[in-house]
């Protein structure tokens, strides 16, 4: 929180945008006077329903009962796809950026609709009923949003896997989650890199007898093994059936998808995500926080792999009709300028991405920003972390030259969509704040006993108190872990594990996981608040804070640190981090250790791993258990080495 300014809201969002200020006050006081009210009238004003609900809301966080709509029935590709047909047929739903630069396919709506529906008549042919588990380990190309809308058809419930992830991963969430059929690829392509999906998928299916049927998607042509009675090609198949298929009639509250999170036990999490509330929040929050206006085109440039791809690359922008962006390959292929060169192409209007992508690409420096014609972009988007207060500098005017709105979004995997946010034409933005929840979200912050801190200028716990229909209705066949991990530490609340800053001006900043706060001589250091003083030095372009056992303070503060291009790595520039620290925190937050490194130990969705790192800090350098959902496992083994280097 070093630069508290608020950033005023671009002169031609202010009178353009759908929410200004008075509206988004006025609108928030009654999402969360009457939620009921608030969320019965969205629903019926934004879903197509065969019958009406029942019942708004029935809710008891004790026992982890959340149910919206109850006896609703409706369809989800009805409603992504069906409705847009008769006057929006022809618009593109989805536009495709492949690995190579200008490697490009598009789906119009009608086309979206006969692809999905001989994908759902594949599945019924290979005996997927409703409610049947699907699982889904494809790369970043448009039969993946398919596969996903194919089991939504008919009512089955999908299970995206990354596309990075090992054998393993998908052994133990196929397993968990009962899958007897899998959608795979023969290859993906990501940058550089050709990833053996087929080879990869038959290793992680080889000990599950279930399994009946692999769906293999020819990507790249490559010749791979076929299983004679449980492999045949999804390509081919989808030639031999109608591409009509009845959409199934679904209960508001029945299974949309399980997607499978970090857990802190180590045992992954199977996130369950139900049909009508899900749906709804992910469309009302598309329009709002993007300022969705019909005919944009919109870049979420995630992976389907993470809630992030589900909820607005897939759901939220085809129930608003949009034209989504999907992107196969990397933001630094074949360089830095990818991403500015696909929005000259497509003349998007808004982008979603993450700050380690924001940071990878500003290390490289202006030149490939500059490069392309950036003047369609309207809204810059940032989701995953709190991102720190140099990259949306370098974001806002560099990338969007003061005149896009920057969204820095908090939600969870958990939360379904977005909970604080600022919006395009309501809020005035402060770099690396969350700013104010969305409507019918209710934040408050606690302290160690759950006592909620009233008024503004407070710190602890973030918690929500009034569920939302976006939010997880339970750990797939684990409701004791929900009722747990969420409801048992603050009773009445949903504790979200972070923990916040409210600031004088009732803006909200999240500063880290609270297992990612340290206690240093009684002092309480966010890792986040660290780390942003840290790149703020402008020797380090990304780094990742610890705590380490100390004889005197109790916890010490361990920094791993990625140099920048211009970084000597000496004590000089060891000295620089230290006065940057001490100016923008103070010297309780002086690391005792600042290790160079050449990365970092991260999950595909960009997540450090945090647990190697401390384990190192306190002297361990091998016996990590299981780093096969890392990004680059090898980077552990080259810092543990660092690491002994530095203790001599």
């Amino acid at each position: 929180m070093t630069d508290t300014t608020r950033y005023p809201i671009p002169e031609a969002l202010k009178k353009e945008a759908k929410i200004s200020n008075d509206l988004y006050l006025e609108r928030y006081a009654k999402s969360v006077e009457d939620p009921e009210a608030f969320w019965s009238e969205e629903a019926k004003n934004r879903l197509l329903w065969r019958e009406p609900f029942q019942e708004v809301l029935k809710w008891d966080y004790e026992s982890g009962v959340i149910e919206w709509f109850k006896g609703g029935k409706l369809n989800v590709t009805e409603n992504c796809i069906d409705r847009h047909l008769e006057k929006d047929g022809d618009r593109i739903a989805i536009l495709w950026e492949g690995n190579e630069p200008g490697e490009v396919r598009t789906i119009s709506y009608r086309e979206l609709y006969e692809q999905v529906c001989r994908m759902a008549n594949v599945l019924k042919k290979h005996n997927v009923k409703k409610g049947d588990r699907v699982a889904i380990y494809m790369p970043m190309v448009p039969e993946l949003a398919m596969a996903m809308l194919a089991c939504a058809r008919i009512g089955a419930v999908h299970s995206v896997i990354f596309a990075g992830f090992s054998s393993d991963a998908i052994r133990d969430r196929m397993e968990d989650a009962g899958a007897r059929v899998l959608l795979t690829a023969d290859e993906g392509l990501r940058g550089k890199k050709t990833v053996a999906l087929k080879e990869i998928a038959d290793k992680g299916v080889a000990s599950l007898d279930f399994v009946t049927s692999v769906l293999v998607h020819k990507r790249t042509g490559a010749e791979v093994s076929m299983q004679e009675g449980r492999d045949y090609y999804l390509d081919e198949e989808m030639k031999s059936v109608e591409n009509t298929c009845p959409a199934v009639t679904m209960d508001a509250e029945d299974p949309l998808f399980i997607l499978y999170t970090s857990g802190s036990t180590g045992k992954p999490k199977g996130v369950l995500h139900t049909t009508a509330g899900y749906l709804l929040y992910t469309g009302i929050t598309h329009e709002y926080v993007f300022d969705y206006r019909k005919g944009d085109i919109y870049f979420c440039a995630a992976d389907i792999g993470w809630i992030t791809g589900h909820s607005y690359i897939v759901y939220g922008p085809l129930l608003n009709g949009a034209t989504t962006l999907m992107f196969e390959s990397i933001p630094t292929y074949p360089d830095s300028g990818r991403y500015w060169d696909i929005v000259e192409r497509h003349n998007v209007n808004v982008l979603y991405t993450a700050p380690t992508a924001i940071r990878a690409i500003a290390k490289d420096g202006d030149a490939l920003v500059e490069k392309y014609d950036r003047s369609s972009l309207r809204i810059l988007g940032t989701v995953g972390e709190p991102i720190n207060e140099d990259a949306w500098k370098w974001y806002y005017e560099e990338v969007g030259k003061k005149q896009c709105a920057i969204v820095d979004t908090w939600w969870q995997t958990e939360t379904g969509g977005i909970l604080i946010t600022p919006l395009p034409g309501a809020t005035e933005t402060k770099p690396g704040s969350a700013t104010r929840p969305f409507f019918g979200v209710q934040p408050c912050i606690v302290d160690e006993q759950g006592k909620e801190l009233e008024g503004n200028d407070v710190k602890g716990y973030l918690c929500i108190k009034h569920p939302w229909p976006g939010q997880m209705r339970t750990v797939y066949g684990d409701h004791d872990r929900f009722i747990q991990t969420y409801f048992s530490r603050f009773k009445g609340k949903y504790f979200t594990g972070d923990a916040c800053i409210r600031d004088a001006d009732g803006y909200y900043w999240i500063t880290g996981r609270v297992d990612d706060v340290l206690n240093v001589s009684g002092h309480r250091l966010g890792t986040a608040e660290v780390e942003s003083a840290i790149v703020h030095s402008g020797e380090v372009a990304e780094a990742a804070v610890v705590g380490m056992p100390h004889d005197i303070k109790g916890t010490g503060i361990y920094a791993y640190c990625i140099a920048t291009d211009a970084c000597t790595q000496d004590d000089a520039a060891v000295q620089k981090i230290k006065d940057a620290i001490r100016a923008s925190i103070g010297p309780i937050a002086t690391p005792d250790v600042i290790q160079f490194v050449p990365g970092l130990p991260k999950t595909r969705s960009g997540k450090i791993m945090r647990r190697i790192l401390r384990e190192i800090a306190k002297g361990q350098m091998d016996g990590f258990g299981d780093t096969t959902t890392l990004a680059d496992p090898d980077v552990v083994e080259q810092i543990a080495s660092g690491a002994k280097e530095l203790r001599g």
